[in-house]
Protein backbone atom coordinates (compact mmCIF):
# COMPACT_ATOMS: atom_id res chain seq x y z
CA UNK A 1 0.00 0.00 0.00
CA UNK A 2 2.30 3.10 -1.30
CA UNK A 3 2.08 6.27 0.38
CA UNK A 4 1.79 7.50 3.81
CA UNK A 5 -0.93 7.72 6.09
CA UNK A 6 -1.43 10.59 8.73
CA UNK A 7 0.04 9.55 12.43
CA UNK A 8 -2.60 10.29 14.56
CA UNK A 9 0.72 11.75 17.64
CA UNK A 10 2.98 10.33 19.84
CA UNK A 11 1.25 7.18 21.21
CA UNK A 12 3.47 5.83 24.69
CA UNK A 13 4.96 2.88 24.22
CA UNK A 14 3.08 0.68 26.31
CA UNK A 15 -0.84 1.24 27.87
CA UNK A 16 -1.12 3.17 30.42
CA UNK A 17 -4.85 4.31 31.65
CA UNK A 18 -7.78 2.75 31.24
CA UNK A 19 -6.34 -0.32 29.67
CA UNK A 20 -3.74 -0.51 32.96
CA UNK A 21 -6.72 -1.52 35.12
CA UNK A 22 -7.43 -4.70 32.63
CA UNK A 23 -8.01 -7.86 34.71
CA UNK A 24 -7.99 -11.79 33.44
CA UNK A 25 -11.86 -11.35 32.22
CA UNK A 26 -11.46 -8.25 30.11
CA UNK A 27 -9.02 -9.19 27.47
CA UNK A 28 -9.55 -10.06 24.56
CA UNK A 29 -7.02 -12.58 22.36
CA UNK A 30 -5.52 -15.08 20.22
CA UNK A 31 -4.11 -18.98 20.64
CA UNK A 32 -1.27 -21.20 20.27
CA UNK A 33 1.42 -21.27 22.26
CA UNK A 34 4.27 -20.91 21.66
CA UNK A 35 3.19 -22.11 18.06
CA UNK A 36 1.78 -20.17 15.69
CA UNK A 37 -1.29 -17.49 16.93
CA UNK A 38 -4.74 -18.29 15.46
CA UNK A 39 -6.67 -14.82 16.25
CA UNK A 40 -5.72 -11.09 16.33
CA UNK A 41 -8.12 -8.38 18.07
CA UNK A 42 -7.61 -4.73 17.15
CA UNK A 43 -8.79 -1.75 19.42
CA UNK A 44 -9.41 1.22 18.31
CA UNK A 45 -8.27 3.91 21.00
CA UNK A 46 -9.90 6.95 21.80
CA UNK A 47 -10.30 9.79 24.31
CA UNK A 48 -13.54 9.88 25.91
CA UNK A 49 -14.75 12.89 24.52
CA UNK A 50 -14.43 10.74 20.75
CA UNK A 51 -15.40 7.59 22.42
CA UNK A 52 -19.12 7.63 20.50
CA UNK A 53 -18.17 8.76 17.68
CA UNK A 54 -15.83 6.00 16.73
CA UNK A 55 -17.93 3.64 17.74
CA UNK A 56 -21.15 5.38 16.06
CA UNK A 57 -19.02 5.29 13.03
CA UNK A 58 -17.05 1.85 13.04
CA UNK A 59 -20.45 0.36 14.35
CA UNK A 60 -21.76 1.76 10.64
CA UNK A 61 -18.90 0.92 9.00
CA UNK A 62 -18.92 -3.18 9.65
CA UNK A 63 -22.69 -3.28 10.43
CA UNK A 64 -21.75 -4.47 14.29
CA UNK A 65 -23.61 -3.27 16.97
CA UNK A 66 -21.82 -1.99 19.85
CA UNK A 67 -22.45 -4.56 23.02
CA UNK A 68 -22.25 -3.66 26.25
CA UNK A 69 -19.39 -2.11 28.15
CA UNK A 70 -17.25 -5.16 29.47
CA UNK A 71 -18.34 -6.01 33.10
CA UNK A 72 -15.99 -4.27 35.30
CA UNK A 73 -14.41 -2.01 32.82
CA UNK A 74 -16.57 -0.20 30.62
CA UNK A 75 -14.23 1.80 28.76
CA UNK A 76 -13.89 -0.95 26.57
CA UNK A 77 -16.79 -1.67 23.97
CA UNK A 78 -16.87 -4.37 21.70
CA UNK A 79 -18.51 -4.87 17.91
CA UNK A 80 -20.94 -7.55 17.65
CA UNK A 81 -21.33 -9.55 14.52
CA UNK A 82 -25.07 -11.56 13.78
CA UNK A 83 -22.50 -14.15 13.61
CA UNK A 84 -18.50 -15.27 14.62
CA UNK A 85 -16.26 -13.84 16.94
CA UNK A 86 -15.90 -10.10 18.35
CA UNK A 87 -12.29 -8.56 16.62
CA UNK A 88 -12.93 -4.87 16.56
CA UNK A 89 -13.33 -3.40 19.90
CA UNK A 90 -13.30 0.74 20.88
CA UNK A 91 -11.61 1.58 23.97
CA UNK A 92 -11.28 4.50 25.45
CA UNK A 93 -7.99 5.92 26.58
CA UNK A 94 -6.39 9.23 27.59
CA UNK A 95 -3.95 9.28 25.73
CA UNK A 96 -4.58 9.95 21.37
CA UNK A 97 -6.34 8.33 19.04
CA UNK A 98 -4.49 4.84 17.61
CA UNK A 99 -5.47 1.70 16.95
CA UNK A 100 -3.32 -1.42 18.65
CA UNK A 101 -3.63 -5.32 18.72
CA UNK A 102 -4.33 -8.04 20.71
CA UNK A 103 -2.47 -11.71 20.38
CA UNK A 104 -4.17 -14.54 22.67
CA UNK A 105 -0.90 -16.75 24.33
CA UNK A 106 0.15 -17.17 27.79
CA UNK A 107 1.39 -14.57 29.31
CA UNK A 108 3.58 -16.54 32.02
CA UNK A 109 4.99 -18.46 29.12
CA UNK A 110 4.82 -16.37 25.58
CA UNK A 111 5.92 -13.23 26.82
CA UNK A 112 9.25 -14.32 27.67
CA UNK A 113 9.43 -15.63 23.80
CA UNK A 114 8.36 -12.12 22.83
CA UNK A 115 11.13 -10.78 24.74
CA UNK A 116 14.11 -12.91 23.07
CA UNK A 117 12.37 -12.35 19.75
CA UNK A 118 12.86 -7.82 20.62
CA UNK A 119 9.30 -6.94 22.03
CA UNK A 120 10.12 -4.73 25.31
CA UNK A 121 7.61 -6.08 28.67
CA UNK A 122 5.35 -3.28 30.14
CA UNK A 123 2.01 -2.92 32.63
CA UNK A 124 1.37 -6.05 34.01
CA UNK A 125 -2.15 -7.43 34.34
CA UNK A 126 -4.36 -9.98 35.84
CA UNK A 127 -4.31 -11.99 32.68
CA UNK A 128 -2.48 -9.82 30.31
CA UNK A 129 0.73 -8.23 29.53
CA UNK A 130 1.03 -4.78 27.60
CA UNK A 131 4.30 -5.00 25.30
CA UNK A 132 5.99 -3.16 22.57
CA UNK A 133 7.09 -4.35 19.62
CA UNK A 134 10.79 -3.43 18.32
CA UNK A 135 9.87 -0.85 16.39
CA UNK A 136 7.43 0.75 18.95
CA UNK A 137 3.98 -0.98 18.19
CA UNK A 138 1.99 -1.25 21.44
CA UNK A 139 0.05 -4.42 21.51
CA UNK A 140 -0.92 -7.10 24.68
CA UNK A 141 -0.59 -10.69 25.05
CA UNK A 142 -3.79 -11.95 26.64
CA UNK A 143 -4.68 -15.18 28.67
CA UNK A 144 -8.22 -16.59 26.73
CA UNK A 145 -8.47 -20.16 25.58
CA UNK A 146 -12.91 -19.77 23.93
CA UNK A 147 -12.87 -21.12 20.37
CA UNK A 148 -13.37 -18.24 17.71
CA UNK A 149 -14.91 -18.41 14.37
CA UNK A 150 -14.97 -15.43 11.60
CA UNK A 151 -17.54 -13.78 11.03
CA UNK A 152 -18.79 -13.23 7.52
CA UNK A 153 -18.87 -10.10 5.35
CA UNK A 154 -21.56 -7.74 5.57
CA UNK A 155 -23.57 -7.44 2.46
CA UNK A 156 -24.63 -4.00 1.39
CA UNK A 157 -27.65 -2.07 -0.44
CA UNK A 158 -26.55 -2.69 -4.02
CA UNK A 159 -25.43 -5.84 -3.44
CA UNK A 160 -21.54 -4.94 -2.20
CA UNK A 161 -19.88 -6.56 0.61
CA UNK A 162 -16.84 -5.48 2.97
CA UNK A 163 -15.35 -6.57 5.71
CA UNK A 164 -12.19 -5.21 8.66
CA UNK A 165 -9.59 -8.26 6.80
CA UNK A 166 -6.09 -6.31 7.98
CA UNK A 167 -4.30 -4.94 10.28
CA UNK A 168 -1.75 -2.85 8.70
CA UNK A 169 1.71 -2.01 10.74
CA UNK A 170 3.15 0.75 9.22
CA UNK A 171 6.95 1.01 9.72
CA UNK A 172 9.55 3.61 9.54
CA UNK A 173 11.65 2.24 6.68
CA UNK A 174 15.05 1.51 8.82
CA UNK A 175 12.78 -0.58 11.17
CA UNK A 176 10.90 -2.36 8.82
CA UNK A 177 13.02 -5.49 8.44
CA UNK A 178 13.67 -5.93 12.15
CA UNK A 179 9.66 -5.61 12.15
CA UNK A 180 8.78 -7.60 9.87
CA UNK A 181 10.88 -10.32 10.73
CA UNK A 182 9.52 -9.78 14.27
CA UNK A 183 5.62 -10.37 13.68
CA UNK A 184 6.76 -13.41 11.34
CA UNK A 185 8.26 -15.53 14.31
CA UNK A 186 6.06 -13.87 16.96
CA UNK A 187 2.80 -15.35 15.12
CA UNK A 188 4.35 -17.99 13.19
CA UNK A 189 1.81 -17.58 10.23
CA UNK A 190 3.02 -17.68 6.72
CA UNK A 191 3.86 -15.50 4.15
CA UNK A 192 2.15 -13.96 1.18
CA UNK A 193 2.67 -11.87 -1.74
CA UNK A 194 1.85 -8.72 -1.08
CA UNK A 195 0.84 -5.71 -3.76
CA UNK A 196 3.32 -2.67 -2.21
CA UNK A 197 6.75 -2.61 -3.03
CA UNK A 198 8.48 -4.13 0.85
CA UNK A 199 6.06 -5.36 2.60
CA UNK A 200 5.31 -7.97 4.02
CA UNK A 201 1.40 -9.55 4.12
CA UNK A 202 1.01 -12.89 7.08
CA UNK A 203 -1.79 -14.72 6.69
CA UNK A 204 -3.28 -17.34 8.73
CA UNK A 205 -5.52 -19.41 6.35
CA UNK A 206 -7.48 -21.68 8.39
CA UNK A 207 -8.93 -19.12 11.45
CA UNK A 208 -7.88 -15.29 12.21
CA UNK A 209 -10.31 -12.61 10.87
CA UNK A 210 -7.45 -10.62 10.38
CA UNK A 211 -4.36 -10.79 8.27
CA UNK A 212 -1.05 -8.39 9.29
CA UNK A 213 0.89 -6.43 6.45
CA UNK A 214 3.96 -5.19 7.56
CA UNK A 215 4.31 -1.79 5.52
CA UNK A 216 7.15 0.12 4.77
CA UNK A 217 6.70 3.49 5.29
CA UNK A 218 8.56 6.68 3.13
CA UNK A 219 11.21 8.87 3.23
CA UNK A 220 8.20 11.58 3.71
CA UNK A 221 6.83 10.03 6.49
CA UNK A 222 7.70 12.03 10.34
CA UNK A 223 7.13 9.21 12.30
CA UNK A 224 9.99 7.26 14.55
CA UNK A 225 8.05 4.34 15.19
CA UNK A 226 5.78 1.76 14.06
CA UNK A 227 2.06 2.41 14.31
CA UNK A 228 -1.22 0.88 13.11
CA UNK A 229 -3.96 1.06 10.84
CA UNK A 230 -7.02 -1.56 9.81
CA UNK A 231 -8.07 -1.97 6.26
CA UNK A 232 -11.68 -3.07 4.58
CA UNK A 233 -12.00 -5.38 2.23
CA UNK A 234 -14.34 -5.48 -0.57
CA UNK A 235 -15.86 -6.91 -3.45
CA UNK A 236 -16.60 -3.06 -4.87
CA UNK A 237 -13.98 -0.49 -3.40
CA UNK A 238 -16.01 2.65 -5.61
CA UNK A 239 -19.29 1.23 -3.53
CA UNK A 240 -17.61 1.02 -0.32
CA UNK A 241 -15.51 4.18 -0.42
CA UNK A 242 -18.53 5.96 -0.90
CA UNK A 243 -20.63 4.12 1.41
CA UNK A 244 -18.33 5.17 4.17
CA UNK A 245 -17.56 8.40 2.92
CA UNK A 246 -21.68 8.91 3.67
CA UNK A 247 -20.96 7.77 6.91
CA UNK A 248 -18.03 10.48 7.96
CA UNK A 249 -14.70 9.66 6.47
CA UNK A 250 -12.30 11.75 4.56
CA UNK A 251 -10.68 10.52 1.54
CA UNK A 252 -6.59 11.13 2.04
CA UNK A 253 -5.54 10.01 -1.72
CA UNK A 254 -6.29 7.43 -3.97
CA UNK A 255 -3.77 4.69 -4.62
CA UNK A 256 -3.55 1.61 -6.71
CA UNK A 257 -5.68 -1.20 -5.34
CA UNK A 258 -7.17 0.91 -2.23
CA UNK A 259 -8.15 4.53 -0.81
CA UNK A 260 -6.72 5.73 2.12
CA UNK A 261 -9.37 7.74 4.45
CA UNK A 262 -9.54 9.39 7.62
CA UNK A 263 -12.24 8.32 10.34
CA UNK A 264 -14.17 11.13 11.46
CA UNK A 265 -11.40 10.87 14.71
CA UNK A 266 -9.12 11.34 12.36
CA UNK A 267 -7.66 7.91 12.38
CA UNK A 268 -6.37 6.53 8.78
CA UNK A 269 -7.61 3.54 7.39
CA UNK A 270 -7.83 1.95 3.88
CA UNK A 271 -10.92 0.66 1.74
CA UNK A 272 -9.01 -2.32 -0.23
CA UNK A 273 -9.54 -4.73 -2.70
CA UNK A 274 -8.87 -7.52 -0.37
CA UNK A 275 -11.14 -10.46 -0.76
CA UNK A 276 -13.81 -9.58 2.27
CA UNK A 277 -14.66 -13.22 2.42
CA UNK A 278 -10.36 -14.47 3.46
Amino acid sequence: MPGTLPHPGGAPATTRGPAARRTGGGCASLVGVPGPTAWVHAFVDVPAEHAGTARAFWSAVTGWPPGDPWPGHPEFVSLTPPSGAPYLHVQTVDHVPRVHLDLLGDPAADVARLERLGAVRGYRGDGWQAMTSPAGLPFCVCDESRPHRRPGAAVWPGGHRSRPVQLCVDVPARQHDGERDFWRAATGWADEPADAPGSSRLVHRAESALQLLVQRLGPDDGGTRARAHLDLGTDDLGAEVARVQALGARVLWPGEGFVALADPVGLPFCVTRNDPDR
